[in-house]
């Protein structure tokens, strides 16, 4: 009596209660008892696509009981339950053949693995379901777009933070939570120190959790909370639900965030002023080394890795503290008020987020196009050229928008700030200071001079 292992599998189960499956399991027993076959397996793949090439537990545990010769026949309720991919119903044959197994049965029709025509069939099978998976993918990928593109709601599962199950009525004291958190971050407060704040305070996540810095930036980087519809991360319509922060404040986060120099590594926050320090001699950015003995040092290196002159070093401390004391000075000034209402507050940041998003989508298009060897390497390079100017002019503006409102509140309010500036993170402190101060050009000590010399520091302001 022929050894049979039946194999069921359903690609979407939502209520998890493997109703599907069940029915295909029945109906393949009562196929096994007709043929006189012996089930001595099940295997069940439940919720899981053949399509997607998802791995399938069971699917692999069916193949190595077919090749160590546990059973030798397989029941299936239609041969597409096997395999939706070509490559993998080879595999299948393959194995049937080095195991000798010939019979595979079906509720919907018998294949006879033993001769061409058989095995012929089974591909034609196999195409056609392949050919209705990506006629389907299509067609759901074709109504999320139009979904998107109306603005609609699409999908399940956990509510967003901010709004009611309904993803579209705002829950008050979460939608005051992201206020607040996109206020900090874009006054400069890192994404780790407002997460801490916000489980000191007790504050949960939709699930109940502790914030991670991932979580809240998925959060904050979402057009969602501005009341956008996004679709594969590009903002593409106005949403059906309110927002809860403005879209520039939106566009101004993403790029913030997106930044590809913007760092939160150990070293950067225990230094003030890292990326800020030029060297006098050779004009090489300082890098923080510690002196013997731990002080805080900022130094031009030289060596491995390094392309400093390694002749200028000068105490973190004394300079930071000079610095900060030079910056608020300024910001009390009524010639650098004069200068900042005339730089940034009134560039609006939502055109030139949408540029630069633009612009980022034809260097990707440009790439895909000289990929499929549409067009030649020096149209590539040519084309690139322009896309590219567009890129940084809408990157320079939006950060000019971005120092502006870090700086608004404290213009003219200097005092205030340095009773505050101790309790301010680190993180916060940097973005003020490199608001309003572009490099400090550091000149080489004095022979004998012992003490802080401020006239080593010659620093470039922003405005």
């Amino acid at each position: 009596m022929p050894r049979a292992g039946i194999y069921a599998r359903i690609s979407s189960d939502r209520d998890g209660q493997q109703l599907g499956v069940r029915r295909q399991l029945e109906d393949c027993e009562k196929l096994a008892e007709r043929k006189g076959w012996q089930v001595v397996e099940r295997y069940i793949d439940d919720d899981v696509s053949a399509y997607s090439g998802h791995k399938r537990p069971d699917y692999r545990r069916l193949l190595g009981d077919l090749r160590s010769g546990l059973i030798d026949s397989v029941v299936v309720w239609h041969l597409d339950r096997l395999h939706r991919q070509p490559k993998e119903l080879e595999e299948f044959f393959e194995v049937c053949d080095s195991s000798g197994v010939r019979n595979l049965a079906s509720v919907t029709g018998d294949v006879d693995l033993a001769n061409d025509d058989g095995r012929f069939m089974a591909r034609i099978l196999g195409a056609v379901s392949r050919k209705e998976s990506d006629d389907k993918s299509r067609r759901i990928k074709r109504k999320a777009l139009e979904l998107a593109q109306a603005g609609k709601i699409a999908g399940g599962g956990t509510r967003p933070f901010g709004y009611e199950s309904d993803r579209k009525t705002i829950r008050p004291e979460e939608a005051e939570v992201i206020r607040e958190c996109a206020h900090r971050v874009l006054a400069g407060e890192s994404l780790r120190s407002v997460c801490s704040d916000l489980i000191e305070r007790g504050i949960p996540t939709v699930s109940g959790g502790e914030w991670k810095t991932q979580t809240l930036r998925t959060i904050l980087m979402s057009g969602r909370i501005s009341g956008q519809r996004e679709h594969h991360g590009e903002l593409v319509a106005q949403a059906e639900w309110p927002g809860i922060i403005d879209p520039s404040e939106t566009a101004r986060i993403r790029a913030l965030l997106s930044d590809p120099e913007r760092r939160t590594n150990r070293t950067a926050r225990r230094y003030l002023l890292m990326r800020l320090l030029r060297c006098g001699l050779c004009g090489e950015t300082l890098v923080s080394r510690p002196k013997t003995g731990g002080a805080r040092a900022y130094v031009c290196a030289k060596g491995p890795n390094f392309s400093g002159c390694g002749r200028i070093s000068v105490l973190a401390d004394s300079l930071e503290t000079f610095v900060v004391e030079a910056v608020l000075y300024r910001l009390d000034s009524p010639e650098f008020a004069a200068a900042l209402s005339g730089r940034g507050e009134d560039v609006e940041a939502l055109p030139w987020q949408q540029e630069l998003d633009e612009a980022q989508f034809r260097l990707d298009e440009l790439a895909e196009t000289y990929g499929e060897r549409a067009i030649t390497l020096s149209e590539w390079l040519s084309a690139r050229k322009p896309i590219e100017r567009r890129l940084a002019a809408a990157k320079k503006l939006l950060a000019e928008r971005t120092r502006a409102s870090v700086l608004g509140e404290h213009v003219g309010k200097a005092s205030d700030l340095r009773d505050l500036w101790s309790d301010l993170p680190l993180t916060r402190q940097r973005s003020i200071v490199a608001a309003v101060l572009d490099h400090v050009v550091v000149g080489p000590a004095r022979r004998g001079y012992n003490r802080f010399d401020p006239d080593r520091f010659q620093p470039v302001w922003r405005v």
